[in-house]
């Protein structure tokens, strides 16, 4: 009986320690770690709802991790502040000094708006994970990073660092991720990158990097991602990255590489492979198209020529992607029996017959090919082969065959002939001026009341129909996306409940569903009497023919019942850009909870990739022609899909007028199609982006979807408080409920400047869409003078720059006298309001303080704008 209680006594002895030691490792048992984190919530303003005062910060804190009472992880990744915190946010975070075994720190999508402390890699020297991704983080590296040898994954993507990468991060011998992306970093990569043994994916993409490519880089066998794009990289591509044998993907697209890309056969596991954009020559590697595994290859706008392989020994490849367009690549095209999801061998001399695999998934256009539409002219062909020295089968036809020597006339005849060709120039000389003349005349007469009406109202909805398919082209359903049975959609959207009605669109209802695999989908119910006869067809054509990621993910249809049809897509949860805006906060107060400036400028910026597009890649050209909030889907990291594309059909007829057409200033724009209904053109969806914009900078909830008497008089009201001469003026319109510094409002002041070219009365001064989105990636370059070069970005054209198809309607109208007397004031001062907020241009002083400033706002633009050759080249929507 004793030797019972003993144990008894024992067992609850042991067990009651055991308790006490667990709750003492769920407790931070240093009193200066608890009192760091008390700062740190304080100095960051978080809110008791994520770390609440009283509670227990190793078990009721959001995102602490605590081990043996330290705390070694903090994740803050999307917290909001405090109303009061966020007034004035700051990189507030000195409490993490004290916090020296801290392993992990996340803070991604939290707002940090200074620089990076250089006592980071002083302190924190446990660090394994640091992930500063999209903090609005400006400033250098500091080099003090190189000291932090734990570091596995560094993380700085999305901010806004500038100068060099520092040489000390080559210290980082056990780091598997580095993501520097989308920042403003400049110089070379340096060569001691290759000293990262275990480095598993490179990101450097959207930067201003120049130089080559570090050979090193192909000794980091474990690697598995490198993306280098869109910098200013030049050079060759290093052979030696043919031995990363584990890559799965490479992106090296839009840079100034140039050379033929080396024989690759080492890359085994490659999937994704992406050059376009750059100054590459030579054939292609055949090794590329006998690799199974490479689902998508975009070789496009390279100088990529010669003959392309016969593959007809892969039969069982993985379904590929592959975009060679806009190269000169010739002869006939080769056997592919490689299964391809879509393959564009567009803008290249490829001559012959077109084989039947490419009558499906393939684009061809502008081409050499016989009995096929849409080709390249006989004279350019025959000139593209000729000079090569090539054999030119003109279409199938025979060669023309030298003209016969025209027999020799007398003097006589040859002297009548010129005789009568001198009398009849005269008279058609004489006709031509009296012509001119009228229309002159008659055109200056309408012009007043015309410009006026153009001026004062905006264009309206594109309410013309899509042109339907071409009679007798049947669609290739078998290859568009799955075909689903109308079971299949009846169990997906519970039979069309009310509950998963999302809303009714003018083409058709849409249902939230969901697969038997768990997969979200949404179904557009489209009934064939009462909508437009057939309409669905034109949409479908649309999918068959275009694929962009950032188009709308199109899963199928299902086209069953006789008057009901259904399209589907893939499900957005971020919904629209009408609906997420402004949503309900979680909280109890029923607040709303608005988008921040970075998620709005990442959606700007991802819409006009879309449109740009459509617009630019696309052949021929083609115009959404329904541009608002609610067309710009969002999926759950608030990434852009256009939706709405049952309107887009291809640009209508000429985008620019003829010369005489534009001496004699005719009224027609080119918002009017002969109908008087809005036409179908790449100008009209600029006007329409630039409400958006406007939507974005002042959160005018429905502006971009109305055209009323109202909602112009709203916008009238609106633009006379953007000027390029006076940044503060726009925060007379900026949405209160952003929380912006110094350097965001530039770039809110930017994105305001940008709508208001958009939305330019006349048509043909609208900037092209592609101008619109490098304008967009490169904001503050729109406000700001930068000295920095950039041979992508560099004007090549001495005549007038771009800046003036963006701002020179503003200085030749009377909107310019719109803008408040302040901006004026400052202007006539010769003291601007750019150089007041800290800005490196100036404008001068004296009287000649405004040649001064035109002239620095030229150096401005020329180093983001291409400059067109003509002013018709800024009315040219079409040309990519």
């Amino acid at each position: 009986m004793v030797e019972r209680k003993g144990r008894v006594v024992l067992f609850c002895f042991v067990f009651l320690l055991f308790i006490e030691c667990t709750f003492e490792q769920r407790v931070v048992s240093s009193v200066a770690e608890k009192f760091a984190l008390l700062q740190l919530r304080s100095s960051l303003g978080l809110r008791a709802k994520e770390w609440p005062i009283k509670g227990n910060p190793c078990v009721n804190w959001v995102g602490i991790v605590c081990k043996n009472g330290r705390v070694v992880g903090i994740n803050i990744s999307g917290f909001k502040r405090t109303r009061v915190g966020s007034q004035t946010p700051k990189f507030s975070v000195d409490a993490l000094q004290n916090l020296t075994p801290l392993e992990s720190f996340n803070a991604s999508n939290f707002a940090l708006p200074d620089s990076i402390p250089e006592w980071f890699g002083v302190r924190l020297v446990s660090l394994r994970v640091l992930d500063l991704s999209s903090c609005a983080i400006i400033g250098p590296i500091p080099p003090s990073l190189g000291n932090l040898t734990s570091l596995v994954t560094l993380n700085l993507s999305n901010n806004g660092l500038t100068g060099q990468v520092p040489i000390t991060l080559r210290q980082l011998s056990r780091l598997s991720t580095l993501d520097l992306s989308r920042n403003k970093l400049v110089g070379v990569i340096p060569n001691a990158f290759g000293l990262f043994p275990n480095l598993t994916v490179l990101d450097m993409s959207s930067n201003f990097l120049s130089g080559a490519i570090p050979p090193e880089i192909g000794s980091l066998v474990l690697l598995k991602s490198v993306n280098l794009s869109d910098n200013s990289l030049s050079s060759l591509i290093p052979t030696q990255l043919g031995n990363l044998s584990n890559l799965v993907n490479l992106d090296l697209s839009s840079n100034s590489l140039s050379g033929v890309v080396p024989e690759l056969g080492g890359l085994r596991n490659l999937q994704r492979m992406a050059v376009e954009k750059n100054r590459l020559s030579g054939s292609l590697p055949v090794a590329l198209w006998s690799m199974p595994g490479l689902q998508f290859l975009d070789a496009s706008a390279n100088n990529f020529t010669g003959i392309l392989p016969n593959v007809s020994s892969i039969v069982n490849a993985t379904s590929a992607v592959f975009n060679l367009s806009h190269n000169m690549f010739y002869g006939n095209l080769p056997s592919l029996n490689r299964s391809f999801s879509f393959l564009d061998l567009s803008g290249n001399y490829f001559q012959g017959k077109l084989p039947d695999y490419a009558r499906r998934n393939v684009s061809i256009n502008s081409n050499c090919l016989q009995n096929v539409t849409s080709q390249r002219s006989r004279s350019e062909c025959a000139s593209f082969y000729s000079e090569r020295g090539l054999p030119f089968d003109n279409f199938g036809e025979p060669n023309a065959t030298e003209p016969l020597p025209a027999p020799k006339s007398n003097k006589k005849s040859h002297r009548n002939v010129i005789i009568l060709a001198a009398v009849l120039g005269g008279v058609g000389l004489l006709v031509l001026v009296l012509t001119c003349m009228l229309l002159l005349v008659f055109c200056t007469r309408k012009r007043g009341a015309t410009n006026q009406r153009a001026t004062e109202v905006g264009p309206g909805p594109a309410s013309a129909s899509p042109p339907p398919p071409v009679p007798g082209v049947s669609l290739n359903f078998s290859s568009l996306g799955d075909a689903f049975t109308y079971q299949q959609i009846l169990q997906a959207t519970g039979e069309f409940s009310d509950a998963n009605l999302m809303k009714h669109g003018h083409s058709g209802d849409l249902f939230r569903g969901s697969l038997e695999g768990g997969t979200l989908i949404v179904v557009k119910r489209v009934n064939v009497q009462s909508a437009r006869n057939e309409a669905y067809l034109s949409e479908l054509d649309f999918f068959s023919k275009v694929s962009h990621s950032r188009l709308v993910p199109f899963m199928g249809h299902c086209l069953e019942n006789e008057n009901e049809k259904f399209v589907v897509y893939k499900y957005m949860p971020n919904r629209d850009l009408s609906s997420s805006l402004f949503r309900k906060n979680n909280s109890d107060d029923d607040s709303l909870q608005s988008l921040d400036w970075i998620t709005r400028l990442k959606i700007a910026i991802g819409a006009a990739e879309g449109l740009s597009y459509l617009h630019h890649e696309c052949n021929p050209p083609l115009v959404h022609r329904d541009v608002q909030a609610s067309s710009i889907l969002l999926d759950d990291k608030f990434e852009v899909r256009l939706g709405s594309l049952n309107e887009a059909c291809a640009h209508e007829g000429e985008s620019h007028q003829n010369r005489i057409s534009r001496l004699l200033r005719l009224p027609q724009t080119s918002e009017q199609g002969a109908s008087g209904t809005p036409s179908a053109t790449c100008a009209y969806d600029v006007y329409c982006f630039g409400k958006v914009l406007l939507e974005l900078v002042t959160g005018k909830l429905g502006f971009s979807a109305s055209n009323d008497a109202s909602m112009k008089e709203w916008l009238d009201g609106t633009l006379k408080y953007i000027s390029i001469y006076d940044k503060e003026l726009v925060t007379n319109i900026v949405d209160p409920s952003l929380i912006i510094d110094e350097d965001l409002l530039e770039e809110v002041w930017a994105m305001a400047i940008v709508a208001r070219s958009c939305l330019n009365p006349k048509p043909s001064r609208r900037p092209l869409m592609r101008y619109i989105l490098k304008a967009l990636e490169n904001p503050l370059k729109v406000v700001r003078e930068e000295h920095t070069s950039s041979a992508r970005l560099r004007a090549t054209s001495s005549r007038s720059s771009w800046n003036a198809a963006l701002f020179g309607s503003w200085r030749s109208s009377s909107d310019v006298a719109a803008v408040p007397a302040a901006a004026s004031a400052h202007k006539l001062e010769g003291t601007s309001s750019l150089k007041q907020s800290g800005t490196t241009g100036s404008q001068g002083s004296g009287p000649n303080g405004d040649k001064s400033h035109s002239s620095s706002t030229r150096r401005q633009s020329k180093e983001i704008f291409p400059e067109p050759l003509e002013e018709q080249d800024v009315e040219r929507p079409h040309e990519g």
